[in-house]
């Protein structure tokens, strides 16, 4: 059996841009992808924390620094300086998934890292 489980995650970046005629995507500075793992074009998941929705899109990299823009029609479900988290998920099998930790990379208002870990508990941190 095959489980879908977190692999990597942006916690509660800001957005810095939304570009509704643009084709699709969330562009993500290339370093942010680069340090968490999830790669260009990787399918995402994005949670808005300011108005909870939810949508997934994929990857697109960024020279930008600190840049989070929302792109095409996921542009419509964020404002600048809105908070969201970006996660992308991988297959494993129950063998590998109990041994798994995700990556969580932990960013400031301006979307530099300010931790990176490799577990979450609730109310905890590691």
């Amino acid at each position: 059996m095959m489980l879908s489980m977190l692999k990597a995650k942006i916690h509660r970046a800001t957005v810095t841009e939304a570009r509704l005629d643009y084709v699709g995507s969330i562009s993500i500075d290339e370093d942010l992808l680069k340090e968490s793992g999830i790669l260009e074009y990787e399918k995402v998941q994005i949670v808005n924390v300011n108005n909870g929705a939810r949508f997934e899109t994929y990857t697109i990299a960024t020279k930008q620094k600190g840049m989070i823009c929302l792109n095409g029609a996921a542009a419509r479900l964020v404002q600048n300086k809105d908070k969201i988290i970006i996660m992308a998920y991988a297959n494993l099998d129950e063998k590998e998934a109990l041994n798994f930790k995700p990556k969580v990379i932990f960013v400031d208002d301006d979307n530099k890292i300010s931790k990176i870990s490799h577990y979450e508990k609730h109310g905890e941190l590691i």
